[in-house]
């Protein structure tokens, strides 16, 4: 659903802090915490995880899925592949 990656990046581009973020979803600093120090897909309540996304999206961000095309308009960034591996050779 959303990594935690994309979670601090939302955070960075709306110019906010964790405490913010936790108001405006309506759950706790220490849940915003949590989810942030997930490896990978955030892991927490689904109904707090929710809330999050929620706030994210009416704050502004619009959280774009691997492979899914921007539904948005405006300036964004998204991560590419990572390059492939320089020091293998194909001769």
């Amino acid at each position: 659903m959303i990594t935690s990656a994309q979670m601090r990046a939302a955070r960075a581009l709306l110019g906010i802090d964790q405490k913010t973020l936790a108001a405006a979803a309506g759950v706790s600093v220490p849940t915003i915490q949590r989810m942030e120090a997930s490896d990978g897909n955030v892991r927490g309540v689904v109904g707090s995880l929710v809330r999050v996304v929620e706030a994210l999206d009416g704050l502004g961000v619009e959280l774009i899925g691997e492979q899914a095309p921007s539904q948005g308009t405006g300036r964004g960034v998204r991560l590419k592949a990572p390059p492939a591996d320089e020091t293998s050779t194909t001769d």
